[in-house]
């Protein structure tokens, strides 16, 4: 999973961290947990959600990750700044530069889509 910026943060999860939670994957479980243990709110969004989402009384590990986060939701605001950055990074994926806009600064993004660590680089003037 790709992952940028300090390691004590409670990170942004996308569509693929949300399946590694529901799937068990022990490593997601771990993080998840002591980011509660530190009192942090991991993030995600109502996009990444949807991604992921299928049938609720079958995704019963799914439900209890979300419980402990903060699933923002894509708001006019945030749907035209992420129109706006990814008009300006030559990219096509609302989800991806939506996780890019709610990580605060130094939030880790965890992810495997390289589509959102190009978005984050760009932002961030590396590309």
């Amino acid at each position: 999973m790709f992952t940028e910026a300090r390691r004590d943060s409670a990170g942004v999860l996308d569509a693929g961290a949300l399946i590694a939670l529901e799937w068990g994957d022990r490593a997601s479980w771990v993080r998840l947990k002591a980011a509660h243990v530190r009192g942090e709110v991991p993030l995600t969004n109502a996009g990444a959600l949807g991604q992921v989402w299928r049938s609720g009384p079958r995704q019963a590990r799914l439900s209890q990750a979300l419980a402990g986060m903060d699933v923002r939701s894509i708001d006019e605001d945030l749907g035209r700044a992420a129109g706006v950055l990814l008009g300006a990074a030559r990219m096509s994926d609302l989800i991806d530069a939506v996780i890019v806009l709610i990580a605060h600064d130094g939030d880790e993004i965890i992810t495997s889509d390289i589509e959102i660590s190009n978005i984050w680089r760009w932002q961030m003037g590396a590309m």
